[in-house]
């Protein structure tokens, strides 16, 4: 039993490591690794056999840990940083199980009890571990070299105040206050340092989150701004193939002197270039581009759009910006007004302007289904959907500006002074 659990033990810690390394267990990776810890198994008798226990423990590091280590960074090309982050890992891993067996040894009093209670811990971590963890620590040691160094600093540091203090001397048991106190210290040490660089990895993840909605919403816009000039140019290209019909009639009403037939085909003409020629609604191009948009979606799906913009060339937000906050709460309005069984009711109001140098803006529609706030904030249960007024509050906050949704009247309001 004590042969067996030795070679859990390795197989064990081995299986770990290799897990973590992101191992294939292919056929051929579980020949490789099995004949492999097979042979190390063999070397740790015979230096059992040859030099006694004692010595074979102090030896250890070498019978074992070294060639997982050389096994990870040779045979599964893996760097030696991550090669040795893994080894380590693998080792602070081995204490639960050997914790287990302590204390069922202490529990019944006998040493084959210890034995097993590890092989049968070791079995249930290695499953829980292989299915919760594996994946997940392989992606954190190949994201960068620091995140790495970080994960592995604490398995490193127990490893070798483990072998210091329990293998080459007999520290760790003799009740020292600095062998007592380091392992606590490590822990709290590094627990906040974790806590440190978790929270500036939040941030950072959602700073990346904030770009991406914005360059979400910008790429929507430009795919409908994109469809929207296909469609012109087609009606333009049809203009420009018919231009020679009407100048044929034309010629043909003058030579007949139907002044008022002409001026009637003119009127007609007039409406259809207006209807592919974009609307004008204020100064900026980017809020024309923007509401050009959303006036032809509104008129396909019936909708009423009133629009009051007063806007210059340049105001305190950038195109992007600009598009995100506009977009997110046109979009939004007409997500909502759709909801409403009759069409008449379908309106939507806009008002942009500035004034003491300050941008305002206020989005006003009818809705149909009772919008519900959480902190100032309408929030939707739908998949990918309640980002938009997140990045919209982002946005303004930034720029140092206020704003409120509430709804008044069967009206859902968005007014932002920025």
């Amino acid at each position: 039993m004590a042969f067996s659990r030795y070679y859990t033990a390795l197989l064990y810690g081995a299986l770990i490591a290799v897990g973590f390394s992101g191992m294939v267990f292919t056929k051929k990776n579980r020949i490789v690794f099995f004949s492999f810890t097979l042979f190390l198994f063999l070397l740790q008798v015979i230096s059992f056999k040859l030099f006694g226990m004692a010595m074979t423990l102090k030896v250890y590091p070498l019978l074992s840990h070294l060639p997982v280590v050389l096994f990870i960074a040779l045979y599964l090309k893996r760097s030696f940083l991550i090669s040795f982050t893994a080894v380590f890992a693998s080792f602070l891993c081995c204490q639960p199980p050997r914790f287990i067996g302590t204390v069922a040894r202490e529990i019944f009093d006998s040493v084959s009890m210890d034995h097993l209670g590890y092989i049968l811990s070791a079995i249930l971590f290695y499953l829980l571990l292989k299915k919760y963890a594996f994946n997940q620590v392989n992606h954190l040691m190949n994201r960068s070299v620091y995140s790495c160094l970080m994960f592995g600093s604490v398995p490193f540091l127990y490893y070798v105040y483990d072998q210091l203090g329990s293998v080459y001397t007999n520290l760790t048991y003799s009740g020292e206050r600095v062998a007592v106190q380091f392992m606590p210290f490590i822990t709290a040490a590094f627990f906040f340092i974790f806590v440190l660089i978790y929270y500036s990895e939040t941030q950072k993840q959602q700073r990346l989150q904030r770009e991406k909605e914005l360059l979400d919403t910008q790429f929507k816009l430009a795919q409908k701004e994109f469809d929207s000039f296909k469609q012109m140019e087609e009606a333009n290209r049809a203009y420009r193939h018919d231009m020679r019909h009407h100048s044929n009639l034309l010629l043909g009403f003058a030579k007949e002197g139907r002044l008022d037939l002409i001026t009637e085909y003119l009127k007609d003409i007039k409406v259809d270039i207006e209807k592919i020629t974009p609307k004008k609604y204020c100064e900026n191009e980017t809020v024309n581009l923007i509401l050009s948009s959303y006036g032809r979606e509104a008129e396909e799906k019936n909708i009423e759009f009133v629009v009051d913009a007063k806007l210059p060339v340049t105001i305190p937000l950038t195109d992007t910006e600009l598009c995100s906050v506009l977009s997110n709460a046109l979009e939004n309005a007409f997500n909502a007004v759709l909801t409403l069984d009759e069409k008449k009711n379908r309106e939507i109001q806009l008002r942009a302007y500035e004034k003491n140098e300050k941008l305002c803006i206020e989005a006003k529609n009818r809705y149909g289904i009772e919008p519900v706030f959480i902190k100032g904030l309408p929030v939707s249960n739908e998949m990918e959907h309640g980002f938009g007024t997140k990045s919209m509050a982002n946005i303004i906050r930034n720029k140092e500006g206020v704003f409120r949704f509430y709804t008044e009247n069967g009206w859902f309001i968005f007014q932002a002074v920025l």
